[in-house]
């Protein structure tokens, strides 16, 4: 990953922002630009010089990730004085760019009065995050990963749904599995949901036990070198009533229709529009309970959204997953789910576990 590459296009943004300078606050953010992968920094993107402030716990961690980066940056470890160390490297910016989505009203008003009191403190949104929304070939090489592992973590687990576990035993053994496999972590908390649970879409594993007749909704994901995988797939344990069968054959259409819609320069919205036509179709307009789908990176839910009210424009580099689902209490839910990397010439799929709901 070119992490030392990252800075510089930062600053053309913030000069587009009529900034001097930017506090960067976002944890996932300082991530991005400097490879720190600790809890506690801030990062003051200068013109011609970055100032990384932390305390004692990340002294030898921040100068050995940052090195490794290949990011050069004044490091400056305080346990009290991180605060005046950032006034003073401000000094003389006039205007001086926070996130507005990071920063809390609290620590806007100290900021004010005593933090950079001689400089006017602008909102900004989004400058780092754009940045984010394509990414470099090594960030869709660990996202490629991640969901690799979940792939395969799904495999060696699948046939214990057949054998009447809760979805919580469910849930622990594919969250070990996907660690046993080389994940770091799990992406999020591990939805199972079975039965009249799985028409929650975001069911958290109850001690329920999976039974014959089930239609089981699981979305799940790795988490590899901070990069998140996000995949679903619907399991039909035993025969399918007639209604579960055409909400397993509806929502598999959908989601096929909304894969082949993502490309470069497509509307994250008509990604949207085609999967919810299918459904629609099907009379089942009010029982697609969410949006179709979200970025994936640093974050599980990140840009560009895939929602009716997007305006975002796919574009080669960007990772979109496409998720349209159907939820129906007497019935269940059924959810399909695929992580994608938009490419010169279309898509190209992350996430390759079957589809085929149906237990051998």
């Amino acid at each position: 990953m070119d992490v030392a590459g990252r800075a510089p296009r930062l600053r053309e943004r913030i000069a587009d922002a009529e900034c001097g300078a930017l506090l960067v606050t976002r944890l996932a953010n300082i991530r991005y630009l400097t490879g720190f992968t600790g809890s506690a920094a801030r990062l003051l993107v200068l013109p011609d010089e970055l100032v990384f402030v932390t305390d004692g716990r990340y002294r030898d961690q921040a100068a050995d990730q940052l090195r490794a980066s290949g990011v050069a940056a004044r490091i400056e470890v305080s346990g009290t004085a991180q605060q005046a160390i950032l006034t003073d490297a401000a000094a003389g910016i006039a205007r001086l760019g926070l996130e507005a989505d990071d920063v809390t009203w609290s620590a806007q008003r100290q900021y004010a009065t005593s933090g950079f009191p001689d400089a006017e403190l602008v909102p900004t949104e989004g400058l780092v995050e754009s940045l984010r929304l394509v990414k470099d070939a090594g960030e869709i090489a660990r996202i490629e990963e991640a969901a690799r592992i979940a792939d395969a973590a799904l495999a060696v687990v699948r046939p214990r749904l057949g054998e009447q576990v809760t979805e919580k035993e469910f849930q622990l053994e594919l969250d070990f599995t996907m660690r046993r496999l080389g994940a770091d972590d799990v992406s999020f908390e591990t939805i199972v949901g079975s039965g009249p649970n799985g028409a929650k879409p975001h069911a958290r594993p109850s001690s329920r036990r999976i039974e014959e007749g089930d239609l089981v909704v699981l979305d799940f994901g790795a988490l590899l070198d901070g990069y998140h995988s996000d995949i679903s797939r619907t399991v039909c344990v035993g025969q399918p009533s007639a209604a579960q069968q055409r909400m397993l054959d509806v929502v598999a259409a959908s989601q096929a229709a909304g894969v082949a819609a993502v490309a470069s320069g497509a509307s994250a919205a008509d990604v949207d529009r085609v999967c919810r036509e299918v459904i629609a179709e099907a009379g089942w307009a009010d029982a697609f309970l969410h949006g179709t789908g979200h970025g994936v990176g640093l974050d599980i839910h990140e840009g560009p959204r895939v929602a009716a009210t997007s305006t975002a424009t796919l574009a080669p580099g960007h990772v979109v997953t496409v998720e349209p689902g159907v939820y129906l209490p007497e019935h269940g839910g059924v959810r399909i789910e695929d992580t994608l990397v938009v490419t010169a010439s279309g898509n190209r799929r992350l996430t390759n576990a079957p589809k085929d709901p149906f237990l051998s």
